[in-house]
This record gives C-alpha cells, structure tokens and sequence, in this order.
C-alpha cells in the first residue's frame, strides 16, 4: 500500500493533432485536472514502439497513458489503429511479468475536446492512486 507521501508518476504520451490540442484546450479553457501527469508529445500514436511503454515501467512509471486521435481521424491515416493494436497485445505482456494492466490505458481525445481531455486525466489519476505504486519501482533505476 502506498505510503501518504506518495505520489504517483504517470507518463502520458500523446498525438501532436489530437490529443495534444485537445490538452491545449483544456489549459486555455481552465479545465481543472491533477497535475500528476508528465506529458510526452509524438507526431502520432502509431510510432509508438511498446518497448518505449516497458521502459517507463522500467524506470519507475506507475501508470501509462497513450491518448491519440479517434479512429477515422488520424492524421497519418492508420496510425490509431495500429496503436490501438499494440495497446491491446501490450496489456497482456503486462498482464504476464505481473502488473496490473490498469497501469496502461489507451485514450481518444480530439482537438475539440478538452472537457474531454480533463476527465480522462481525472480517471487516470484516481485509477493510479486506487492501485498503488508500481510493484517494478523497487526495480527502477
């Protein structure tokens, strides 16, 4: 069980077209969310490599977020869909060396949508905080 002191250290990494603008909006609207999350910009959800979601478990993320475009709206096409994919099958690696696949979520949040975009971090937050630190950060470096 966490310790009063903790707080968690979630990785969000999101699309530059959608979810970014979309994070953007909420900031310029005021929308109210934890702070809890360290956000890492990418041209597209779909040149996400999974090893880059196993190394911030590594190096003692408690939770990770991959928030793109919904689908039919990717800027690169497919690049969701392929995201979507390797979400799904990376939740089962997880699963496998004994972390709750809660700690990954895949998100779609459009350039509209920063009401949107607060919830979701809001859910995160409280998602993360339920399930405690991550049992691989006495591992980390």
């Amino acid at each position: 069980m966490a310790d009063e002191n903790w707080k968690p250290k979630i990785i969000a990494i999101i699309c530059n077209w959608c979810s970014y603008a979309g994070a953007d909006l909420a900031g310029g609207a005021r929308i109210q969310y934890p702070p809890d999350i360290r956000a890492v910009r990418v041209m597209c959800t779909g040149r996400i490599d999974p090893l880059f979601i196993l190394k911030a478990f590594q190096d003692g993320a408690d939770g990770v977020l991959v928030s793109g475009c919904h689908f039919g709206d990717c800027h690169y096409l497919e690049g969701n869909y392929k995201a979507a994919k390797r979400m799904f099958l990376l939740k089962s690696v997880l699963k496998n060396i004994g972390l709750d696949d809660k700690r990954l979520r895949m998100t779609f949040v459009s350039a509209s949508e920063g009401a949107k975009w607060g919830m979701v971090m809001s859910d995160v937050v409280k998602t993360i905080n339920e399930l405690g630190p991550s049992p691989l950060k006495e591992f980390a470096r």
